[in-house]
Formats: C-alpha cells, structure tokens, sequence
C-alpha cells in the first residue's frame, strides 16, 4: 500500500513537470510565430504578418495562466519562463511591427525612421524595468503592446502627423505613472476588460483576413476596443475603488 502511495506521488509530479515543461514550449512557439510574421512582413504581405501576429498575441494570453496554473518556476525551474516571454514579446509586440510600420510607407521619410528608433529603443528599457507591474497586477506605463497599436493604423490609416503623434505619445506613456490594465490578471473590471480583449483579438483577425478593407465593421469593433484598452487603467486610477 505504502509502495503504491509513492507511486502514485510519483507519477502524478512526473505529470506535473510535464505540464509545465509543456508551457514553456507553448511560450516557446511565439519565436516560430514571430519568424513567420517576419518573413510576411519582408515580402510586405501585411495581412499575413498580421494574422501570424494576433495567433502569437492568443499564444501570450495562454501560456500566462497555465504557467500559473501548473507553477513552472516550482515544477520546470531550468527555463526561465518569464525571460522566455520577455524575448517573444520584444520580437512580437516591438521589433516586427515597428518593421511593418516603416516598410508600409505610413510613415515615409524622417517620420518613419523617428518612429522606429522610438520604438524600439523606448521598448528595450521598459521591457528592462522590474517596475513594470503595479500592485493590482496591472502595468505602470503602456506596455509596449506596438503589434496592437500598428494593426490598429493599418486598418484605420490615419494621416501621417496623427500616426506620429500617436507614437510619440504612447512611447512616452511608457514611463509615465498611468495604469493600462492587464486583461486576465487585473482583477478590477475584468468582468468587463476580458470580453473586450477577446473581442479585440476577434476585430484585428477579420481585419488582417479582409486584408483592411474599408468600411468593414471590424475597424469600428478595433477603435472601440483599442479605446477602451488604452484608457480603461487611467480611468481605474481617476476613479476610486469602492471597498
């Protein structure tokens, strides 16, 4: 009976470990994602690269709850699940759509190549801040989302000083003490921020798969998401919590 106890122990920590290895290879699949989006991107098939994008950024919004879920840190300590991330999330959410957006000819001349430095230089050391994260599990300053901000002015394509203006404002948010909310971890109004996210996701596919045509819903879907998202922590901040 004693030797059966350990047994089953024993098989059920070995199935432990193999969950959480298995979260790190899912986090791993972000840097395949990447490439393909990259590869996309240099033969300027935007919506390709964009659609390779937002299955990267549903690939992020997993592997996040399910390290939680089967603790990695305890049961696959050797991969450093949070630096794993780190470096899919430059490559997703920074470098290649700062590419997409100078490449696009959104931003011809100077304007593209300042948006570009912004963004990749501003990206790199917040990405190196342990400040990044707020008490409520929320970020302090605009988390770098960049894979998010470009699919939104690929659809809408707005003139040229706006789309500048934009860039240099969020980079600047980016160390700024304003909230933007994490959608799973932040507990307040999540009731409400998870449906969003996942109705953003759901916009920014349909927009990449029709290939940002004109007049489609989905670009009315992305400005109200994306505005909720972008403003949804400060209002948290302007308003009180009731206890």
């Amino acid at each position: 009976m004693v030797a059966t106890g350990r047994t089953f122990r024993h098989h059920a920590g070995m199935s432990l470990r193999l969950k959480a290895l298995s979260v790190h290879l899912l986090t791993a699949t972000g840097a395949v994602l990447s490439m393909l989006a990259m590869l996309a991107a240099v033969e300027e098939r935007w919506s390709l690269m964009f659609l390779w994008l937002v299955v990267a950024l549903v690939v992020d919004g997993i592997d996040g709850p399910l390290a939680r879920r089967y603790d990695v840190r305890a049961n696959w300590p050797i991969y450093d699940g949070v630096l794993m991330d780190l470096i899919v999330d430059y490559l997703t959410y920074v470098f290649i759509p700062a590419y997409a957006l100078f490449k696009s000819g959104l931003l011809p001349g100077w304007t593209g190549w300042l948006a570009i430095i912004a963004i990749v230089y501003g990206s790199v050391i917040y990405f190196a801040d342990t400040r990044m994260k707020t008490q409520d599990k929320s970020f302090s300053g605009f988390p770098a989302c960049w894979n998010m901000v470009v699919l939104v002015l690929f659809a809408l394509a707005p003139p040229q000083g706006v789309i500048l203006a934009l860039v240099i404002l969020l980079t600047v948010a980016m160390f700024l003490p304003l909230k933007f909310v994490h959608p799973v971890r932040t507990a307040r109004w999540r009731a409400l921020t998870l449906p969003v996210a996942l109705a953003w996701v759901v916009f920014a596919g349909w927009a990449a798969w029709v290939d940002f045509a004109e007049g489609s819903w989905a670009h009315w879907g992305l400005t109200v998401t994306s505005a909720y998202l972008l403003l949804a922590g400060i209002a948290q901040q302007i308003l009180p919590e009731r206890r």
